[in-house]
């Protein structure tokens, strides 16, 4: 099946081919049908199965045969996403989509200029992504309304529960006309989800193309059981190795709060590692900034709180780290979901303190895979030493503190021996779907474990 035979018009089949798309995703090829026959969509479906074009490519094709003009303090179809990167990606993927269409596409989030918001607004746009608090201050402004929206898009709908946009959405949703388009995408189908759709939707088509909580089979999931105050010399010595071996790309270092990320760039620094930090304390140009020098290679050490989990799309990303287990399981598939993209293969290693084990055996019941148990270097103790007796304001190895654009092939982080080594080995059942390339760019093969000394 090609992207032609699911009925795309002729500038939208253009500009994918000017990417070098030719074969729909699972979750496409389900749901662009049913959005150009105009029914609304219930979809499941995790960041990096091409959701973000199932929705975006037939919602254009239907906003150029409607005809509509855009409208001034409003726009034809609104997207909601729940973080400002999201959000940005989306703007982005339209923009290309419609490069051939003609349409306006805009974005409005937080921790940009309103007054810019609001004269972009007093324009009108075809295509408007959101993140709901800076819409509905612009809806209390009287800056826009939402009367010509023509379809709207909750993408990521259950972190926008998650993160307490419920109230946001009522508001919002409750401006809208009621013939409208209504699509809904989410990565789980909790109660509040299903409730949710319940409420929006009429007579949905549901599409899905695996179970929330199946991990990509190209992820190898392996687990270090340590103190939790010896985690920092435990990622020191990886990342040491790893990027100066260029075994590893990029690595994503995910902690449970900002202060926390905050410390871990810190301590990375004093190791004369470069690493930078995303969160919601910094401000939208910081996180800007942070994504942009990591998409380029620039700093290969994103620190992030869960805000990056979902809807980062960077297919360089080789490794990632769980320097602190997440309360919530369904998280851990998220993160680990950042890496293995475009049909590559990944890495993801998890630190476990003792206080932790409940979590991780909530992710081995939830993934059905039991993560492979790789035992602390030899060379752990001393720098757990070190750091003990390192001064404020210190820096490591001076050749560490270098960028390293190139892109080699990751292999590993730590010297592996599966935990139950001959029982309980299994993958998730349904392998991630990581794009629409014509050729994956496969980062080399299944990444074998290499010790860290």
């Amino acid at each position: 099946m090609t992207f032609e035979d699911l009925g795309l018009s002729k500038p939208i089949l253009q500009a994918l081919a000017q990417k070098e798309y030719i074969t729909p995703t699972p979750i496409q090829a389900q749901a662009i049908p049913v959005v150009l026959e105009g029914r609304d969509v219930l979809g499941i479906a995790q960041t990096g199965t091409g959701k973000t074009a199932a929705f975006m490519l037939p919602s254009i094709d239907r906003l150029r045969a409607s005809g509509n003009p855009t409208p001034r303090k409003s726009c034809r179809m609104l997207v909601l996403a729940p973080t400002r990167e999201l959000a940005g990606q989306i703007a982005a993927a339209a923009k290309e989509y419609g490069a051939l269409s003609g349409l306006v596409v805009a974005s409005i989030v937080g921790g940009t200029s309103v007054n810019k918001d609001r004269q972009r607004m007093a324009r009108g746009v075809d295509i408007l992504v959101a993140t709901p608090g800076r819409l509905v201050d612009l809806l209390d402004q009287r800056a826009m309304d939402l009367g010509s929206v023509e379809t709207i898009v909750l993408d990521e709908a259950d972190q926008m529960l998650d993160l307490g946009f419920i109230h946001a959405l009522k508001k919002i949703v409750s401006l809208l006309p009621r013939q409208r388009q209504t699509l809904l995408f989410s990565a789980t189908m909790p109660a509040s989800i299903r409730k949710l759709s319940e409420q929006y939707l009429r007579d949905p088509a549901q599409v899905s193309v695996a179970p929330a909580a199946t991990t990509a089979e190209r992820v190898d999931q392996y687990v270090c059981l340590v103190n939790q105050n010896e985690k920092q010399a435990l990622l020191t010595i990886a990342l040491r190795k790893g990027l100066a071996s260029d075994e590893m790309d990029l690595v994503l270092v995910f902690t449970r709060t900002k202060h926390g990320a905050d410390k871990v760039v810190k301590k990375l620094d004093q190791s004369g590692i470069k690493a930078v930090a995303i969160h919601g304390n910094k401000s939208q140009p910081q996180r800007e900034r942070a994504l942009a020098s990591f998409r380029k290679g620039e700093v290969r050490v994103l620190v992030a709180t869960d805000i990056a989990a979902r809807g980062i799309d960077i297919p360089g990303v080789s490794h990632v780290f769980n320097f602190e287990l997440p309360n919530v399981a369904e998280q851990y598939v998220h993160r680990i979901g950042r890496t293995a993209r475009a049909g590559r293969t990944g890495v993801a290693l998890a630190f476990c303190a003792p206080d932790e084990r409940a979590y991780l055996r909530d992710i081995e019941k939830l993934t059905k895979v039991r993560l492979g148990e790789v035992p602390l270097p030899p060379s752990f103790r001393e720098e757990v030493d070190r750091i003990g007796r390192q001064p404020a304001g210190h820096s490591g190895d001076e050749a560490m503190s270098r960028s390293h654009p190139r892109r080699g092939k990751p292999k590993a982080v730590v010297s592996a021996k599966p935990r139950g080594e001959g029982r309980g080995e299994g993958r998730g059942e349904n392998r991630g779907e990581g794009g629409n390339r014509r050729r994956a760019r496969n980062g080399g093969g299944r990444r074998q474990a290499a010790r860290v000394n």
